[in-house]
């Protein structure tokens, strides 16, 4: 994929999702009553988050406004997170997931949020305030080049995001390097259950609306080996197709896309143990 074509796929995503942080709208892609919506009609949020596997008292215990509905799984499910922990996530949005993790590491531990969308950046950071939590903080940036030190982060989790990106390679390598040794993926994203036709492949509302940039899951355990990772396990959802449905109504998406949980380790000893 040409540098130029990356740049207009970053532009898209980044429009797109600034158009929902600033509308207040939610939902899998883009402000539902938008001809660019992939989510015609749309689902009730604290619906689509049930449905993706969180708790009513995940849904109650953050800040009115987190939670957008726009993600495919629930990575804190797998993410096993404990007290003390720094906990990076990828895509943070307007917060949800950032703030559900804050709760399990505690006063101890630490939560950053990158996302490269300004208005989520600032909508994030009002939430933070709003809800007090002392120990999370927001920074712009793109996921293949985080704006965080090496060796510094125990978890990384992310929600239907790294399929946004159009070189998730360096999204891997880039989380490999942030990551300390023992340090673990927790993540759910949209895989390819089959190749994408032309059709949807090139159609950038469904690259922002988490289709076209889904990737093979034989590629992605390629992908997560070439950085380094061990103890690779991607598991499809099927289950899922009955949500992903609605994100392009008739367009046959089902056929070819699934949400997975996606989890690798950094070779190493497991962080604050030896």
């Amino acid at each position: 994929m040409s540098q130029s074509t990356n740049d207009e796929i970053r532009a898209a995503v980044r429009d797109t999702y600034g158009q929902i942080a600033l509308s207040d709208a939610a939902g899998c892609c883009a402000p539902a009553d938008t001809e660019s919506s992939c989510c015609a009609p749309a689902t009730p949020v604290q619906l689509v988050s049930v449905q993706l596997g969180y708790s009513e008292q995940d849904l109650s215990s953050v800040p009115e406004g987190a939670d957008l509905g726009l993600g495919c799984g629930n990575p804190q499910a797998i993410a096993a997170l404990v007290p003390g922990e720094t906990v990076l996530d990828l895509g943070s949005g307007a917060g949800f997931d950032a703030f559900l993790a804050a709760r399990a590491v505690g006063d101890t531990g630490t939560v950053i949020g990158v996302d490269m969308t300004p208005a989520m950046v600032t909508k994030a950071r009002a939430n933070a305030e709003t809800g007090g939590y002392a120990n999370v903080e927001f920074r712009l940036g793109e996921i293949e080049h985080l704006p965080v030190a090496d060796s510094t982060v125990d978890v990384i989790i992310s929600n239907c995001v790294i399929n946004l990106s159009p070189d998730k390679q360096a999204v891997f390598t880039d989380a490999y390097r942030v990551l300390r040794p023992g340090g673990r993926l927790a993540i759910s994203d949209v895989v390819a259950s089959a190749d994408l036709p032309d059709g949807i492949k090139d159609d950038l509302t469904l690259y922002s609306g988490c289709v076209a940039g889904a990737s093979l899951v034989t590629d992605l355990q390629a992908m997560l080996a070439a950085a380094g990772f061990e103890r690779i396990r991607i598991q499809p959802k099927d289950e899922s197709k009955s949500f992903i449905e609605q994100w392009a109504p008739g367009r046959g998406v089902t056929d070819y896309v699934v949400s997975a949980t996606i989890e690798a380790v950094k070779p190493g000893p497991t962080p604050g143990c030896c």
